[in-house]
């Protein structure tokens, strides 16, 4: 079983779809002349540098604030894929996986920028006057309506498809089962028990209450394990050269076998550094636009940003903090994957009671990504079944009760059948390449549409170029002029 689930992985995140992303970043980074580059700056001061105002948005319609939008996103980013999904990358492609992880990063710091604009641009209110939007949205909008598109529905689906598998191939569960077990001596179906009574308790309160248990929680959540990783590489800083050569040189001629290493091809060090960069910051992926959308925002680029800034925390610093604790300690070459091999390598680091803790950091940051999704999946049943108001109320009903469900039966498949981490991971990969696919060439056809709001953005708050008075920030804004 597991060499046909690596097969189907490996063919699924195999060139076709690597060069998409890579190509659709590239793309817009050209085309932007390197905006996420030239305009970190303005993206930080924007986003990290607001988070401590107190302000309830930018006056526009919508369920959360920016920052428990983007708290909300980057909680079910910010999870099991950083902890988890990093250990595997560098156990099954070695250290070179890294850079391949980096690199994906930073293209994807704008494609989730496009992705959320997007998503603010084409979102709809439904009979209650809340805002909601994603991928399904503007492909129904902007490749229907706009471009006449008729086909846009069974793209709809099959993104929606994609990502509703991961309702019941799910992760957060058994990652946090699997640390948290492990590390306290406590049978894992106990502790999956627990996760899913902690789960009820945050999503009962629906969005809302996850946007403000998430803008509370992730920003501690992030800092301190951040500086936990850090102390480790501090105190390790004699190894940091010896680590960024194993990861530089790595990426270009792969990892020859050391220890419990059983070697990787520079191919299988380029798949497992993009598809866990995706897996982890979700960028391409098309999930987390669709929490950004429910924002209360004015521009979509200035949520926008807050895709970017979302990137760059998931990805170019949790997780490499991650993977530089893993090198750096040696750990990576010892036959360990998965969130096993993090805890060991943090063991190493700080001793018993750093794997204690960041034990439980991995059981918060799984309550957040399960928060986050739970999200993702009511948006979808939202615009599914938006012109059946009392169906749409039931199924959500429905869903709200059944939802931490499957995860827990992953955790019970896991133990009788004594699944591997890299087997797990394996349907995660499978679960993920589909709607990445099929969102990253939706929105390189939306591109024009992008690129109009990027350069609205720059005139208004900028300074480049002039500002058109005429032009609709929101496609409901244009659909409502064009009617009069």
């Amino acid at each position: 079983m597991d060499e046909i689930l690596g097969k189907i992985a490996g063919w699924l995140w195999g060139l076709p779809l690597i060069f998409a992303i890579m190509f659709v970043g590239v793309f817009f980074t050209i085309g932007t002349n390197f905006f996420q580059f030239v305009k970190f700056g303005h993206i930080i001061k924007n986003t990290f540098g607001t988070m401590f105002k107190k302000t309830k948005g930018e006056g526009k319609e919508g369920i959360l604030s920016p920052l428990e939008a983007v708290s909300t996103a980057i909680g079910g980013s910010v999870g099991v894929g950083n902890i988890g999904g990093v250990a595997t990358a560098i156990a099954v492609g070695g250290p070179g996986a890294t850079f391949w992880m980096w690199l994906a990063a930073l293209l994807g710091m704008l494609i989730k920028n496009v992705e959320v604009a997007l998503a603010v641009y084409y979102r709809e209110k439904d009979e209650n006057g809340d805002p909601y939007g994603g991928p399904t949205y503007y492909m129904e909008k902007g490749l229907g309506e706009e471009k006449g598109f008729k086909a846009w529905g069974i793209l709809a689906f099959i993104f929606g498809a994609g990502i509703f598998s991961t309702f019941f191939i799910t992760l957060q569960n058994y990652t946090v089962a699997e640390a948290v077990g492990g590390t306290l001596n406590i049978n894992m179906l106990i502790v999956g028990i627990v996760y899913v009574i902690l789960v009820y308790a945050m999503t009962l309160g629906g969005i809302p209450g996850l946007g403000r248990i998430a803008g509370r929680l992730v920003p501690i959540m992030c800092f301190f394990y951040i500086i936990s990783g850090l102390f480790i590489i501090f105190k390790n800083i004699g190894e940091l050269g010896t680590a960024f050569s194993l990861i530089f040189k790595g990426a270009f001629s792969g990892t020859a076998a050391i220890g419990g290493f059983t070697g990787a091809a520079v191919s299988q060090v380029i798949r497992m550094g993009v598809a866990r960069a995706v897996y982890s910051n979700e960028a391409g992926w098309g999930t987390s636009p669709m929490i950004h959308s429910t924002a209360r925002t004015d521009h979509p680029i200035k949520q926008g940003l807050w895709g970017s800034f979302e990137v760059f925390v998931d990805t170019i610093l949790v997780c490499s903090i991650t993977a530089l604790v893993i090198i750096i300690t040696g750990e990576w070459s010892s036959g360990l994957d998965g969130a096993t091999l993090t805890l060991t390598a943090f063991e190493k680091g700080v001793g018993s009671v750093g794997r204690i803790i960041i034990a439980l950091g991995v059981f918060l940051f799984g309550l957040t990504t399960t928060g986050g999704w739970y999200a993702y999946y009511e948006i979808l049943l939202r615009h599914l079944f938006r012109n059946n108001i009392s169906m749409k109320e039931i199924i959500l009903k429905i869903y709200k009760y059944t939802y931490p469900i499957p995860g827990y039966l992953m955790v019970v498949l896991a133990v009788v059948k004594g699944l591997p981490g890299a087997t797990v991971w394996n349907f995660a990969d499978i679960t993920s390449a589909i709607p990445t696919f099929i969102n990253v060439i939706v929105i390189l056809f939306l591109s024009p549409t992008y690129f109009k709001l990027l350069k609205d953005y720059k005139a208004r708050y900028l300074g480049i170029g002039e500002v058109d008075p005429s032009f609709s920030l929101f496609y409901e804004d244009k659909v409502e002029k064009a009617s009069k």
